[in-house]
């Protein structure tokens, strides 16, 4: 589950080159072309490429590791959080803390415009987001969220980005109470799809798909469609959780699998690799003992994109061995400990 608030940092030109070649005949790395079906076919997202559109991913200045290094430099723990964690790329989370989205949205991408990097953005405002948990709050109502979404890909714009939507709302179904709550939040994640598709062109955007232990792969597959994945790039995994880039890459490839069976198309998948590095330990997910970073932010490693989604170092919530940390607060010990993996 998530609890928000989730090689170097910098793709190689190398690695980038390949992928133009790649993308150029409709084939980005790993993916074959019935990945494009609904998004609008291979030449269009040859077109659109926001990663050979770009130099590398972009490294948030203002990211809470890079603030707690810039506030606390007189710390023995300074040095190594901002060589192994602030220097890197990771996302940016965007929610109802967010004030203006349109303005903070617009803001950071154009940040990363001027740099000519990537940003990765994180959309987590869905109503009841969290279901009560450590990370509860969200849109005040189904038209509060639309209004914001649709803002939030306007801020976007034409500039190229990496959107990641709605952690655990697709996997949280069934926490809703009733068919007419599922049957709406499903809605709304297909209207964010349909906003990002038309608002912001130069993105690619990935419906959240939860993790390889969560949701069965044809159960998740039907809730994808359901939720508009045909409208976006394709679909994340391992957001903010643990499980290997091997779990995660066989995982989606079930879902793929999925999908194409039963409406005749794949779609291009992400995965979270920011804590995955000595992988899952009994399902653990909420500030456990014994992780370690895994592979920074690139193109290829068996997905479309590895990513780090959850900003390491900040807390799941008051639990493990983040007890009293509340979620989103990030932590040097925390931190330290995925540095030294223990």
């Amino acid at each position: 589950m998530t609890r928000a608030l989730r090689r170097d940092g910098i793709v190689a030109l190398a690695a980038l080159a390949a992928l133009a070649t790649s993308c150029s005949s409709g084939h980005p790395a790993g993916a074959t072309a019935e990945h494009d079906g609904a998004a609008g076919g291979v030449a269009a997202a040859a077109a659109g490429n926001p990663v050979t559109a770009t130099k590398g991913f972009y490294v948030d200045p203002g990211s809470n590791p890079a603030t707690w290094v810039k506030n606390h430099r007189g710390d023995a723990r300074a040095k190594r959080i901002n060589a192994s964690i602030a220097t890197k790329p990771m996302a940016r989370w965007f929610g109802n803390w967010s004030g203006d989205i349109t303005k903070a949205v617009s803001g950071y991408t154009a940040a990363a415009k001027a740099k000519k990097k990537l940003p990765i953005l994180v959309a987590y405002n869905i109503p009841g987001r969290d279901c009560g948990g450590a990370s509860s709050g969200g849109a005040g109502s189904a038209a509060a969220y639309r209004t914001w979404i649709a803002k939030f890909a306007a801020g976007i714009g034409s500039r190229p980005a990496v959107v990641v939507i709605e952690p655990d709302a697709v996997a949280q179904l069934d926490c809703l109470p009733n068919d007419g709550e599922r049957k709406t939040r499903l809605s709304l994640l297909s209207y964010a799809a349909a906003q990002f598709k038309a608002k912001a062109p130069g993105a690619w955007a990935y419906l959240d798909a939860g993790n390889a232990k969560w949701i069965p792969a044809a159960t998740m597959a039907q809730r994808l469609r359901s939720a508009g994945v045909g409208s976006v790039r394709g679909f994340a995994v391992n957001v903010s959780n643990y499980y290997t880039t091997a779990q995660s890459v066989s995982y989606s490839k079930a879902v793929n699998a999925a999908l194409k069976s039963k409406y005749g198309y794949t779609r291009h998948f992400v995965v979270d690799t920011s804590r995955n590095g000595k992988g899952s330990k009994n399902g653990e997910w909420c500030n456990p003992a014994g992780r370690k970073l895994g592979t920074p932010s690139r193109t290829g490693g068996g997905a479309e994109m590895l990513l780090w989604v959850k900003v390491p170092g900040d807390s799941d919530g008051p639990c493990g061995v983040g007890k009293g940390i509340p979620a989103g607060q990030f932590s040097p010990d925390l931190a330290t400990r995925l540095i030294n993996g223990g």
